[in-house]
């Protein structure tokens, strides 16, 4: 079998001489702890500690970035076990030989990078994965699995990750939050992410139900006070951030007769499309100034057709591979916003795309001005190595390095968290040494750009 390699310098330049200065400067940030403020881990994970099951529902089932290649040549959702729970040992051997039998659609990828330095890192796989090698990498892979060395929290702690941010529902008791911060073997901050999105698009199906989960939102007044309420709970329970992924990135103010109109026809059932969106867009300026109060940091990430294929939804749900990036505007649709909280000192707001062109042409100016914005790091389509060497160049050149995110690896695949960071040191300290290269740093100004971007920025824009 074909030796898997995992090159000690990989992602780094090539040129001899600008290597040898990001092969000093990678590893002098190697090792620091990992910041992640922005992904989906469940918490319950690591709440309740029980073994993986099998390679299977660690590695595919849970990362649609793994099903969404493998569907693109010609496998089945359902055969994969998308949207299901941890599968019989027939069926998940079975979903791992797919995998390992189409080795070659990943090639090129992000994906691929991240899985050959799970495997060779975490689990020791010495072999490329193929047809003939599947069931027994799929022994060696769960034989490790039943280890203690294995389990969620032994792996929490040997990524080295400092602060886990999670996904969660306005609604959500956050008990396994609770649980985690009061246990003593847990040494990782695990932090709720107020997600809003459900409940400020009025006109989804099932909205009027839906809302009733917030408390008592009988009325437009009460509906604020439910949402600021539940900020609240969540930033007493450990939120740093509030994370907002409509269509648009719109955020314009109704007068408060509109908006009082808007809701009451929307809990009778009777709200227009055009209506919806009003409010909707109404709804994300009112985020900012929730932000402003109690500061939370609010992250945009628009320009997301959702759910593009009805037929996969209908049988797996969403987030299931089939959400397709759309162009997006901000500087017209944000500029209500920005005129209003732009700089306030208490907005911190993190702008997302996958539309990259939006970087050079949108984002960086907007965050080369406004002391409330900072751009987002690559994620989703974008977090792969040439994207991230074109926002480099893109956003840097304009707004600097103290107005980026920091690396945000946006997954629910919890064993990619540090190939995901690896990959964004190794890209920063090639950047960076480029810079040394050309002579428009000093190494030393390089080395404290690169510990920021890992460590420093992060934690400032996040608030932690």
């Amino acid at each position: 079998m074909a030796t898997l390699t995992v090159h000690p310098d990989r992602l780094l330049p090539t040129e001899p001489g600008v290597r040898e200065i990001a092969r000093r400067l990678y590893g002098a940030v190697r090792d620091l702890p990992i910041i992640s403020p922005h992904g989906h881990v469940d918490p319950k994970l690591l709440l309740d500690d029980q073994p993986f099951a099998d390679p299977t529902s660690l590695f595919i089932q849970p990362d649609h970035y793994v099903t969404r290649l493998l569907h693109t040549a010609g496998i089945g959702l359902d055969r994969l076990g998308v949207a299901e729970g941890p599968l019989p040992e027939d069926r998940a051997r079975q979903a791992w030989r797919l995998l390992c039998g189409h080795w070659h659609v990943l090639r090129g990828t992000p994906v691929r990078y991240w899985f050959d330095s799970e495997l060779a890192e975490i689990f020791g796989v010495t072999e490329r994965p193929g047809a003939d090698n599947a069931d027994a990498l799929y022994d060696q892979i769960a034989e490790q699995l039943r280890r203690p060395s294995h389990r969620p929290r032994a792996l929490l702690r040997r990524f080295g990750i400092e602060f886990l941010a999670t996904t969660d529902d306005p609604a959500d008791d956050l008990a396994a939050h609770e649980a985690l911060r009061d246990d003593p073997d847990v040494s990782t901050t695990v932090a709720p992410t107020f997600r809003p999105d459900r409940y400020l698009e009025i006109g989804r199906p099932g909205w009027a139900e839906t809302v009733k989960g917030l408390g008592d939102a009988g009325d437009y007044a009460s509906y604020l006070d439910a949402l600021a309420e539940r900020r609240q709970y969540f930033i007493a329970r450990g939120a740093v951030s509030a994370d907002h992924g409509h269509a648009d990135a719109g955020a314009e103010p109704l007068e408060l007769h509109d908006a009082q109109r808007i809701y009451r026809a929307a809990l009778a059932g009777a709200v227009t499309d055009a209506e919806a969106l009003a409010f909707r867009r109404h709804m994300t300026y009112e985020m900012a100034r929730m932000s402003c109060d109690d500061g939370l940091v609010m992250t945009l990430h628009p320009g997301v057709y959702r759910n593009h294929h009805p037929e996969t939804l209908q049988r797996y749900g969403p987030d299931t591979g089939h959400d397709i990036p759309v162009a997006v505007e901000y500087t017209r649709a944000l500029q209500p916003l920005l005129e209003r909280f732009g700089n306030h000192p208490g907005l911190h707001l993190v702008l997302f795309t996958v539309d990259p062109d939006v970087y050079s042409r949108e984002i960086a100016p907007l965050a080369g001005f406004y002391p409330s914005v900072y751009a987002g790091a690559p994620w989703w389509f974008l977090d792969n190595p040439s994207e991230i060497r074109r926002f480099q160049e893109a956003v840097t050149e304009t707004a600097g390095f103290s107005r980026l995110s920091g690396f945000i690896d946006d997954t629910r695949a919890f064993c990619s968290i540090p190939a995901r960071h690896d990959m964004s040191r190794r890209l920063d300290a090639g950047f960076l040494a480029g810079l040394v290269a050309a002579h428009r740093l000093d190494e030393d100004e390089a080395l404290d750009t690169l510990t920021a971007l890992v460590v420093d920025q992060p934690r400032k824009v996040f608030k932690l």
